[in-house]
């Protein structure tokens, strides 16, 4: 596994809220796995990430399959294929092999149920123009949002291949992984237990979450993920929010020379975060080694990437949470 544009701090090495996050990944995941070392310059942004797909993905008694199948096909919608290949080993990891392979080749579940929910959770990258909303309680509702801002952060950092040469996307390699994994899969989790990571109190949680965990860690993850903001100006801001509401998760298609062209009349010295924020929302594998080696001429600090990702993806993300309503619950 190799990341795109920095190498993070091996685990070993982890203090304080860092070393938290990857005790819990180590008893309830499958250890510090790639996507949150590359967050962990942002402690924050990665505890607030791991309570989310925590609290909506691992925990509860909402069927697992269920959310599994909701994340891999969030995942397609998002092309992001490190995750897609994850999911569907998970799937495997829950007995769910004819399910799994059908997700990883791109087809309809068999099942009218899981039928539904891959549609749901797929038109939800266009929720303007699906006049979408969730008929889900908030573990599936919360899973699909988790995975609409891990996806982008998982794009923008990281390789796409979870092993190497792709060897994930071979139907045997992926059932034997999922074996490998199968008793963690399973394995019943307590709902609540990464809120004592979080800040307390730092945004009201949202209605569509009711009084589940799940929503404190929606709500702590929008607060931290929106700091990255910080880094630009009022009207460089102003200019990702308006884009990301009137493209409605478009995906462009040359994503380098469209954001270019968005970013063109802004002071000079936004326009690179800008542009790396844009890209973050809509085509995170577009982020170019370019665009970073710029970015970093004026913000050298990995964080300051990572905030800058993480700002592209909450935003890309709370557009679709937007569409939701309290009565949907």
């Amino acid at each position: 596994m190799t990341y795109r544009f920095f190498s993070p701090a091996p685990p070993k090495a982890a203090t304080g809220l860092t070393a938290e996050v990857y005790r819990q990944l180590r008893d309830e995941f499958l250890g510090p796995v790639p996507t949150f070392q590359a967050l962990s310059a942002v402690p924050e942004v990665m505890a607030a990430t791991w309570a989310l797909m925590r609290e909506a993905l691992l925990a509860g008694d909402t069927s697992r399959v269920d959310r599994e199948l909701v994340a891999s096909a969030v995942s397609r919608a998002n092309r992001c294929r490190f995750c897609v290949d994850a999911h569907v080993m998970l799937l495997h990891a829950l007995g769910e092999h004819e399910l799994a392979e059908v997700v990883a080749r791109g087809g309809t579940p068999p099942r009218p149920r899981h039928a539904e929910l891959a549609a749901w959770a797929e038109a939800s990258r266009n929720p303007r123009a699906a006049a979408w909303t969730s008929p889900h309680g908030p573990e599936l509702t919360g899973t699909l949002l988790a995975f609409h801002c891990i996806n982008r952060v998982v794009s923008a950092l990281l390789d796409p291949d979870l092993l190497p040469g792709g060897l994930q996307r071979a139907p045997v390699v992926r059932s034997v992984g999922g074996r490998l994994y199968g008793r963690t899969a399973r394995e019943p989790k307590e709902p609540g237990r990464s809120l004592p990571l979080l800040d307390a109190g730092a945004t009201a949680p949202p209605a569509w979450a009711g009084d589940s965990p799940v929503g404190v860690a929606y709500a702590s993850l929008q607060h931290a993920a929106t700091q990255g903001g910080d880094l630009l100006s009022d009207v460089a801001r102003q200019t990702v929010t308006a884009t990301v509401r009137w493209e409605d998760g478009r995906h462009p298609d040359r994503p380098a020379e469209w954001a270019a062209e968005l970013v063109r009349d802004l002071p000079g010295t936004d326009r690179v975060g800008t542009r790396i924020v844009l890209l973050a929302a809509f085509a995170p594998g577009a982020i170019s080694p370019g665009d970073v080696a710029l970015w970093r001429l004026s913000h050298p600090a990995d964080a300051d990437l990572v905030r800058l990702v993480a700002y592209g993806a909450i935003t890309a993300t709370d557009h679709v949470a937007r569409a939701l309503t309290p009565t949907h619950r």
